[in-house]
Order: C-alpha cells, then structure tokens, then sequence
C-alpha cells in the first residue's frame, strides 16, 4: 500500500498544487477586478497602488498563477507565503493570537501550504517539469528523479 502511494505523491502534489494556485489567483482577481465578489462581497476593487492591499493582490494574483502553472513555483511559493505571513502579522494577529479568533486563517493556512511547496516543488503536471525535459539537460534528469521520490520524515 505505501509503495503505490509512493507512487502517486508527484500527481497528489501536481493536484495539490494546481487547486491551491487556483484559489490564490482567485483572491488575487477577486480584488483587483471585481470578479468573484470583489474585496467587499459587491463587487468592489482595491485602489490601484494602496498598501498593502493592491501589492497583496498582485501577488495573489501572479503568484496564485503562476504556482498554477507550475512555473518557476519555488520562488512564486516562497513570495506568496511572505506575503500571507505579512498578512498574518500584520493584519490579523494584532486582533488576538489565535487565527480563528482574528479571521486570519486563510492567511495562515496559505503561508505554510505556500511554505511547503518551497520544499516539495512543483510536482507532476508543471510547466518547469516540461520546460525541463525539452532542454534535455542532465538537470531535468535530476529534476524528475527528485520529484519521483517520495517525502519521507
């Protein structure tokens, strides 16, 4: 049994990965453009250039994409979970420690789910897997074989 969820780990973590970028990019658009409910449930915007809410946006919504498309995702994950642990320092703790006390879960469950994908990378069904493979390097080799074994404690 733990041989052949050994072997699936690279497409539960591809999956993993793609659902999670969706949601972020989600946000992102969310208050950017208006769409999905908007910042306030009616469809409303943050104000192009306010901090920290436009550049949270813009993270959420390049970085959401780009972990979607498995895309340079190390780098797109280790931002996205800087910019939630801001969120989360910043914003929510102050109200009270605990995240469900201070509305700060999504932020604290996208820093260390972004904080994984740093160490797991991208998994299978990414764009730096293809990007990889069509080089031919001995990197791309090596990239596979890393994603192939499985994350043990």
């Amino acid at each position: 049994m733990t041989g052949r969820l050994n072997s699936a780990q690279p497409y539960a973590l591809g999956l993993f990965r793609i659902v999670v970028g969706l949601l972020f990019a989600c946000h992102g658009a969310a208050s950017l453009f208006g769409v999905l409910g908007g910042t306030d449930g009616g469809g409303g915007t943050v104000d192009a250039g306010t901090w920290p809410g436009w550049y949270a946006a813009v993270i959420q919504l390049v970085g959401g994409s780009l972990v979607l498309l498995g895309l340079g995702t190390r780098g797109a994950a280790l931002v996205s979970s800087g910019s939630m642990a801001y969120a989360y320092f910043k914003v929510h703790q102050p109200e009270s420690l605990w995240p469900i006390q201070n509305g700060g879960e999504a932020s604290a469950m996208f820093c260390w789910v972004f904080l994984l994908l740093v160490f797991t990378g991208s998994g299978a069904f990414s764009l730096d897997r293809v990007i990889a493979a069509a080089r031919g390097e001995r990197g791309a080799k090596a990239t596979a074989d890393a994603e192939r074994t499985p994350v043990a404690a």
